[in-house]
């Protein structure tokens, strides 16, 4: 793409190996002190990042910023923004799209980086605020004049992780009496479950799919289609759609509203647009909408900034290819202190993962580097008590970002034993990212900690619309950041695509099947057959 170096190209990339064959030693006298850690510090949109407790120091930091120079990362990032075709690969099929989430929260400004995308996400939310306000005015009401008090989102994937994961973060801050539910797995036990929860007379069904045909989705939509016609409902009155315009979803005699996403805007970098805003509106109302597409916009113009120290980011981005491509550490895991943050790893194990998770360049080649590491996470403390030994004491090193916040979002504590919850939780925050890097000597090695096991720590005030925005943002952009670095397309998912093939090829064969005496493993051995004959390579 362009006139760019990628790593493994770059001139900058020999320095590195170099500098990682002999890594910042953490564990030495006086290197993790006060003033490292003012000086390993970065702050935009509401957010500090420290970074202190990485393995790098000044010299690997001059190179990581020539090698995001080299490899025209901002560059990149900047032409993306502006519309230019970044979903593709050169010489061979592929969706070959423009990549345009961050146009869904660029509607501040007078002069968007790309204005026609920037005017349909208006457009787009015009519609939510008519939409809410109806709610809201009690012009929009079930068939027995009743308000609607509960929304069930119905998608998979992108279309549920992400904006479940933001819905879950900003509970706190929700309207009185509105209630929200996700139905996402295709397991009828994951809809019955959530049906039966409900009042069905006085809930909306939002329906999630850009393609308007996701198997799972549809079979889901189907499931609670049903349940309303038994409550004696009828679901055009309940349904709302979000889909691609002109999809087999586009049509008014079946939804009472319908909002549109485009081809520009990815599964899991939707969150910010109608996928994850209808919801959003729904549970929290119009302003607060606005106030996390403003946090989300000002992390998106931090990312176009070329110097390194101010643009967290980027730095994410270049201290995750520092770990992953010369230190040789295969994982991540994001650790947010924060139990509102509890499904946030799991929307960034898909971003992440779905994106970088590529063996082929741009150009078509296999690549010469590893990519994507694996992603996971849970909430703090509650992992303490969990995976952290290994973390501490186990064999493979597993770098660590740590998320938190000064303040809690109801405000609601007590002091016990001298301190409040939340300073328990931010001092067990701080501490696990110095005992990581610090290490602890004994002379029982059962209780020796090796120490030299890196972390960042992100931290704002407190969590809100406007700082869930930001946070968002910026993980979008270190994702994309990395996937321009390591020269791949991180922005189709072609490796989701073969299981679902064979699930619909296996589907036909288990309907001309009799169910033998072995039942469902029988059959997989039967079916079994069907799969090498649709993967044969021959």
């Amino acid at each position: 793409m362009g006139n760019h170096y990628s790593l493994g190209t770059a001139p900058a990339h020999e320095d590195l190996l170099r500098l990682a064959r002999a890594p910042f030693d953490l564990t030495a006298d006086g290197a993790v002190d006060g003033d490292r850690l003012q000086r390993f510090r970065a702050s935009a949109a509401g957010f500090e990042l420290f970074y202190g407790t990485e393995r790098l120091g000044e010299e690997v930091l001059a190179a990581l910023a020539s090698l995001a120079d080299q490899c025209g990362l901002v560059d990149q990032f900047r032409a993306m923004r502006r519309g230019a075709v970044m979903n593709r690969i050169e010489g061979y099929g592929s969706e070959n799209r423009q990549v345009l989430h961050t146009a869904c929260r660029d509607v501040f400004s007078d002069t968007p980086a790309e204005p026609a995308a920037s005017a349909g996400a208006v457009v787009e939310l015009e519609k939510l605020h008519d939409f809410l306000a109806d709610l809201e005015a009690g012009r929009l009401l079930n068939e027995q004049g009743l308000p609607f008090d509960t929304m069930i989102q119905v998608g998979i994937g992108g279309s549920d992780l992400g904006p479940r994961a933001v819905f879950e973060a900003l509970r706190a801050h929700g309207l009185p009496n509105r209630k929200v539910c996700f139905v996402a797995n295709v397991d009828p036990d994951h809809a019955a479950a959530v049906l039966s929860s409900v009042d069905l007379s006085t809930s909306l069904i939002n329906v999630v799919s850009k393609s308007g045909t996701t198997l799972e989705t549809a079979t889901n939509e189907a499931l609670v289609r049903a349940a309303l016609e038994r409550s004696g409902l009828d679901p055009s009155r309940h349904c709302l759609c979000v889909t691609g315009a002109g999809s087999p979803m586009d049509n008014p005699d079946r939804y009472l509203r319908s909002f549109y996403m485009t081809e520009s805007v990815g599964g899991r970098y939707s969150a910010t647009s109608m996928v994850g805003l209808v919801t959003l509106g729904f549970a929290l109302g119009y302003r607060q909408v606005l106030e996390f597409l403003r946090g989300a916009s000002e992390m998106d113009q931090s990312a176009e900034e070329t110097d390194l120290r101010v643009n967290p980011a980027l730095l994410m981005a270049l201290i995750g290819i520092w770990n992953r491509n010369y230190l040789g550490h295969s994982s991540l895991a994001i650790l947010p202190y924060s139990q509102a943050l509890h499904r946030f790893p799991a929307h960034l194990q898909q971003c992440d993962m779905e994106s970088n998770g590529k063996s082929v360049t741009r150009n078509g080649l296999p690549v010469a580097v590893s990519t994507g590491p694996v992603v996971w996470g849970e909430p703090g403390t509650n992992g303490q008590h969990a995976f952290y030994q290994l973390l501490h004491q186990g064999t493979e090193i597993v770098p660590v970002e740590f998320i938190g916040f000064r303040r809690s979002q109801y405000g609601t504590d007590l002091e016990y034993q001298g301190s409040s919850s939340q300073d328990k939780l931010v001092a067990n925050l701080l501490a696990q990212s110095l005992a990581l890097a610090l290490g602890r000597a004994s002379e029982n090695p059962n209780k020796a900690f090796t120490g030299n096991r890196p972390s960042l720590l992100l931290l704002a005030e407190r969590l809100d619309p406007r700082t869930m925005g930001a946070l968002l943002a910026l993980y979008e952009a270190k994702i994309v950041f990395q996937g321009f670095c390591w020269n791949i397309n991180s922005f189709d998912q072609e490796g989701v695509q073969l299981g679902k093939v064979l699930a619909t090829e296996i589907l036909t064969s288990m309907q001309g099947l009799q169910a033998g005496s072995g039942g469902i493993g029988e059959e997989y051995v039967v079916l079994a057959g069907v799969g090498q004959r649709n993967t044969s390579r021959k």
